[in-house]
This record gives C-alpha cells, structure tokens and sequence, in this order.
C-alpha cells in the first residue's frame, strides 16, 4: 500500500481556503456542477407530491449516484487545478472511466454504519419504548402546545447516549469514504485499497481533519444565512416556490465546488505529495 503523508493540523484550513480559490479560479464552470448537482437533489422532494413509489426509486438513485457526482466533482477540480476547465460533462467523468462500480462500493461502509446503528437503537432504546416515542412524536405533532407528559417516560438518557454512537460511528466511517473517492477517481486503486489508505489517512492526519470539520461547519453555517437572507428578498419578489429553487441551486452552487475542491486538495497533499497549497489571491476568474 502506498505511504500517506502527515501533515501539520493547518492543513486543514488550507484545504478549506483551497476550495474558495479553486471556485474563483473557475466560478462559472464549478458552480455550474454544483447546481446540477441541486437540480437532481430537488427533484427527490418533488417527486413526493406525485408518488410515494417513485419518491422511493429516485432517493436510492440519488443515493447511489451520489458517489458519482461527487467523483465527478473532484475530477473537475483538478482540471481547474492544472489550468483547465470544469464541464459539465465532468459530473460524469467516473461512469465514463468505468469506475462506477468502485465508486459505489464507497457505499458499503456506509450501509453496514446504518445496519450498525439500528441494531443499537434497538437493543439501547427497546422495540416497546421505540413504539412509545413514535406515538408521542405524532402526539406533539398534532397540538399547538406540546404537553411535556408525553416525554416525561421517554428513556431520553439512552436515546442521548445512541445519537452520540450513532456520532461516533458516522465519523469513523467517514474516514473509509473521505479520501476514497479522489483516490478511486484519480487513479487506478481499488475500492478496498482506496478505503484502506483513506481511513489510515485520516487517522495519521487527525488534528487537519479536525480542523477542517470546524472550519467547514462554520463556512457552511455562514453560506446558509447569506442564502437564507438572499432568499427573504426573493420571497417577496417571485413567491415562495421560486425562492426555495434558487435558494437550493445556491447553496450547492457555491458548497458543493468548495467541499469537494477541499477533498481533491486534501488527497493531493496527503496521497500525492503535492506540497504546500497555493495562497488564495485576488484576482483571476476564468469559467
């Protein structure tokens, strides 16, 4: 397997502030990806107003594709990175290569934390206690003022408990998935190989991803209130369903091209020996 680089915990940040560059380096081809992107995400919600059925088929299609547009992402990141172009081709460039299969075996560890996390609610919580809590939430759903006896025989204190395995158990299987999918996408590796060397990554280089996390919380909570107010004067311009379409095609507009610019940075460094990362600078903007 091959080495992975440690680096220091201000790697975090550079991956972070490497994303903004990436997408004022290309703001019209990157952010078109990601509104793509938003495009095909809002098309689940939608399609729970036609049927429940075909809701179902698109949200495990959204699943799977997920990989994909991702993969497809970092590839166009990269293109921008040596001075090329994204495209919306780009999105999916990993079907293209072939490498779908891989891509969505980046799923599997994801699936088994679902079935992990599952079985602790039920055996922490109880199938009878489960029931309760269901019956309670559809209580409080149906009152203006939610009467505070319907949780006072809740077992809170182990739900609390499962929400913060459940915590535990998605973090470590973000580290199988994180640097997984560059690594799947730009080069020959194998999905096994590929989340091997992406979990032992991210335990090497933990204080950068921790970094990172924190950082990209808080750009993602002050992306959302810029997109939050330029949607309450949409509201009152076009109407409700435009501004929830635009507020969408925003968000992923604009987080979707930097996260995943910041993954293609953090396997460059980490994988590929790419060294310090260039400073963002103030001018040069090219589709």
């Amino acid at each position: 397997m091959k080495d992975v680089l440690k680096v220091p915990a201000s790697a975090g940040a550079e991956w972070l502030l490497g994303g903004f560059r990436l997408l004022r380096q290309a703001p019209f081809g990157l952010a078109s990806l990601g509104a793509i992107y938003g495009v095909i995400a809002l098309l689940v919600p939608l399609s729970m107003q036609v049927n429940t059925t075909l809701f179902l088929i698109l949200e495990l299609l959204l699943v799977m594709l997920g990989p994909v547009l991702t993969a497809g992402m970092i590839y166009a990141a990269q293109c921008v990175d040596r001075g090329g172009r994204a495209l919306p081709v780009h999105l999916l460039q990993g079907l293209r290569e072939g490498k779908a299969p891989r891509l969505l075996a980046t799923l599997i560890p994801q699936l088994l934390a679902v079935l992990v996390g599952a079985l602790l609610l039920v055996m922490l919580i109880g199938g009878e206690s489960l029931a309760q809590m269901a019956q309670a939430v559809q209580a409080m759903q149906n009152q203006a003022h939610p009467d505070p006896a319907l949780v006072s025989g809740l077992p809170v204190g182990r739900l609390l408990l499962w929400m913060l395995l459940a915590l535990c158990i998605g973090v470590v299987t973000s580290f199988f998935t994180f640097m997984a999918v560059p690594e799947i996408m730009l080069t020959d590796s194998h999905a096994w190989d590929a989340m091997q060397r992406s979990f032992r990554a991210c335990m090497r280089n933990l204080p950068a991803l921790i970094v990172f996390l924190v950082l990209a919380v808080i750009a993602v909570f002050a992306i959302y209130v810029a997109v939050i107010l330029v949607a309450a004067v949409l509201r009152l311009l076009v109407g409700e369903w435009v501004m929830q379409l635009v507020t969408q095609l925003l968000a992923t507009a604009v987080l979707m091209p930097v996260l995943t610019g910041a993954m293609y940075l953090a396997w460059k460094q980490m994988f590929s020996g790419g060294g310090a990362i260039a400073a963002p600078t103030m001018g040069g903007f090219e589709a």
